[in-house]
């Protein structure tokens, strides 16, 4: 039976797919793990992890197929993401994770003083900010300069996965626009000058596009995974752009919505590049297109963390928030409980609960939780049109589009029609079809319309709208008006967590 393997190591779990040449699923398993949080405002994780879990998964999902023909491995992971190795592939020190770890200000203030803001954007496309992988690498030298001495190679999970299974030293364009300010956009090449003066004892990664034909897999990794040897791995990229494959909402005009761990959004546009300086401007995933994209800090880690205070399980909190109604009961949550990315791109932004008394309820924070949440999206959808984006279609994928509520409070808030796919496991299954149509011959390449067709739209409660118009203009002037306030307090808690140096890696 002719199938494809796509693995997905994401925030806190890795997942993997067989499917067949139908786009049905035939097995699928999943490795649940965590991130280090040593400090406040750091995020990591130990890379020795990602290809233990993706040797466990292809073993098992192969073992529940014992007729699969692989003929093509798909990778793809959270990012971006800072792992350097030195010269044998040994990690130097844990991966830097995403926009999460927010590490890197100081490096962030000084590489925009030194290089212009104007010059930076125009470059890469973007400002600096806590996606921005060059300043963690700046900040790897700058606090651990053993480990950046050391250090030969850059590498992401996806990229990661490449070289253990096929000895390809290579990073996609999309992956690499996020390394700013080290890469060109336009140029769709590093940026020569500016590698050299941050990363200079670094190899540059070989180029090339998400879809494309890294390498095979070797003997080596084909006694570990039980794939054989010779089987062609594509290159991959960036989860939330293997995610927006997945439902087919990669074509110009289109807006994914991620539900995950955090909420991802990537808006498609043709070969002109948007800049704004609160949004991400990136390379697409294919040839020809661009991306601008946006992403919270926290959208299922914030359902996840009342989860755990309540004690309560998801269905009841959904049940409560439910019968809680629009609006909370006039409580307002600000998403920020681990800083925010987009668009405030602030660092030291804070959770904050609004209007809270003694007859509010779990399920009224629940709701309010989630309409925190819709509120953020909102936020970017409109920063994004402002910067020229032409929406024309919404598709919302991962493990929140399981919860009807929280997908009919976004359309609410925002206004818009969302299109959900039949499946929605996320991006181990847009990796597996990537590594189909790189696999196809040329009259068998197959349509993502085919494999996964959408098979709900949800569509805004009018009646509701007035309320969240409001509502919305609350949540931006909170945030301004508790600014301060929260900035101080970020600080009190980077000193109760800083009060020893940290360790240098060995």
């Amino acid at each position: 039976m002719r199938c494809t393997l796509g693995v997905d190591i994401g925030t806190s779990s890795s997942k993997g797919v067989l499917v067949g040449a139908d786009g049905g699923i035939l097995a699928s398993a999943t490795r649940a793990h965590d991130v280090d949080r040593p400090h406040t405002g750091w995020v990591e994780m130990d890379a020795t992890i990602w290809w233990d879990e993706f040797v466990a998964i292809a073993c098992e999902v192969l073992a529940g197929v014992p007729d699969a023909e692989v003929v093509g491995v798909g990778v793809s992971g959270m990012g971006p993401c800072i792992l350097l190795a030195d010269e044998r592939d040994e990690p130097v020190r844990p991966a830097i994770l995403y926009g999460v770890d927010t590490r890197s200000t100081a490096q962030i203030e000084r590489l925009t003083r030194e290089l212009g803001v104007d010059e930076i954007t125009r470059v890469g496309g973007s400002t600096l900010t806590s996606q921005a992988g060059g300043p963690k690498i700046v900040w790897i030298a700058d606090e651990e300069p053993g480990a950046r001495e050391r250090a030969r190679r850059l590498y992401m999970p996806a990229s990661w996965l490449v070289r253990r299974l096929t000895g390809a030293y290579v990073l996609d364009h999309q992956s690499a626009s996020q390394v700013s300010p080290l890469y060109d956009i336009d140029g769709e090449c590093w940026h020569d000058p500016w590698w050299a003066r941050y990363a200079d004892a670094i190899d540059q990664p070989a180029l090339q596009w998400a879809g494309e034909i890294a390498g095979e897999v070797t003997v080596e990794a084909a006694a570990l995974t039980g794939i054989p040897a010779g089987t062609p791995v594509i290159t991959g990229t960036i989860d939330a752009w293997t995610e927006a494959v997945s439902v087919g909402a990669h074509e110009v005009g289109d807006l994914m919505l991620m539900y995950g761990t955090t909420m991802f959004m990537v808006f498609t546009n043709g070969s002109e590049t948007l800049r704004t300086p609160s949004m991400w401007t990136t390379a697409g995933a294919f040839a020809g297109t661009r991306n601008l994209a946006g992403g919270l800090s926290t959208s299922g880690a914030l359902t996840a963390w009342l989860k755990g205070l309540t004690g309560a399980d998801y269905p009841e909190l959904l049940a409560d928030a439910a019968a809680s109604g629009a609006g909370a009961h006039g409580l307002l949550v600000l998403p920020y409980f681990a800083g925010e990315r987009t668009p405030i791109q602030d660092p030291d932004a804070r959770g904050v609960i609004a209007g809270l008394t003694l007859e509010h309820t779990r399920g009224d924070l629940y709701r309010a939780a989630l309409e925190a949440t819709a509120l953020g999206v909102r936020h970017n959808v409109e920063t994004m049109r402002a910067a020229g984006a032409d929406i024309r279609r919404i598709v919302a994928v991962g493990g929140g589009t399981q919860g009807r509520l929280w997908l009919q409070i976004v359309s609410d808030v925002t206004g818009l029609v969302q299109e959900v796919p039949a499946t929605t496991i996320g991006a181990s299954y847009g990796a597996a079809f990537l590594a189909a149509t790189a696999t196809a011959a040329p009259d068998e390449v197959p349509a993502i319309t085919d494999w996964n067709p959408i098979s709900e739209r949800i569509s805004p409660d009018e009646g509701v709208r007035p309320l969240y118009d409001a509502l919305f203009d609350r949540y931006v002037r909170l945030y301004e008006e508790t600014r301060s306030v929260v900035h101080e307090l970020a600080a009190v808690q980077r000193g109760a967590t800083m009060t020893t140096p940290t360790p240098e890696a060995s």
